[in-house]
């Protein structure tokens, strides 16, 4: 497996591509400089083989570099945080 992401700004999407074909997506919201996570999916045949925590880690580094803050409403996203206490700099605080 050789996966690739890819950042639709237009569409607020990310998605992780095995030789072109999409294995994976996060969706999300941006509002100024606050992401919303709303959705992390992957292909379901493709389940169980690490993509979605891949993914994961992408996007949250691409939010991180472009210094946004991260609301993880997406269940999978806020699991994958509280299970990656180096992203938990990343969270919108209220």
């Amino acid at each position: 497996m050789s996966l690739t992401f890819e950042h639709d700004t237009p569409g607020q999407r990310f998605r992780a591509l095995d030789e072109g074909t999409e294995v994976g997506v996060v969706d999300y919201h941006l509002d100024g400089t606050v992401a919303t996570i709303t959705h992390t999916g992957t292909a379901p045949q493709r389940r169980g083989e690490g993509i979605a925590g891949r993914l994961t880690t992408a996007v949250l580094e691409e939010m991180g570099s472009r210094g946004w803050s991260v609301v993880p409403q997406c269940p999978y996203t806020a699991r994958f945080i509280q299970d990656h206490p180096e992203y938990a700099g990343l969270v919108q605080r209220a």
